[in-house]
């Protein structure tokens, strides 16, 4: 007699969709609707969205400059925004990313974001150009 083998998985399983690393110029064209927010959501079309745990702080870190540059209204939509995001953040191996911010000549919070690009073997989006030539380097050399 044979039987019938059932499996139930997660709905996520059949809806994962490619990773992309964003950093926070990235989300800040988005949320406070940059002259370049238009490019920013069709790149991240289609793709689950990753960063570092420290994107919360320079996501509220650019919403205070800009509150002082009295953009308050267009602050507290961004706000909103950024808590509806479905955003996954992750903890960084800090070593590795103190290597990479050595080596590569970056910021802290820059190397937290190629780190995780690198751990995820995905792509990172960013409009720091600095960032991008580290990040063209890293993940092109496998």
């Amino acid at each position: 007699m044979s039987r019938r083998l059932f499996v139930a998985e997660p709905v996520e399983t059949y809806h994962k969709l490619p990773p992309i690393v964003v950093d926070c110029s990235l989300l800040a064209a988005i949320l406070f609707n940059e002259p370049s927010h238009h490019e920013a959501l069709e790149l991240l079309s289609g793709k689950s969205l990753h960063a570092p745990n420290l994107i919360d702080h320079e996501i509220i870190s650019v919403a205070t400059k800009k509150t002082e540059a009295n953009a308050g209204d267009l602050v507290q939509r961004g706000l909103a925004g950024f808590q509806k995001l479905r955003l996954y953040r992750h903890t960084i191996n800090h070593q590795a990313q103190f290597e990479l911010a050595l080596t590569q000549n970056l910021s802290a919070n820059d190397a937290a974001y190629l780190q995780l690009a690198v751990t995820l073997n995905a792509p990172l989006a960013t409009y720091d150009g600095v960032l991008a030539s580290a990040a063209k380097t890293v993940l092109s050399s496998g």
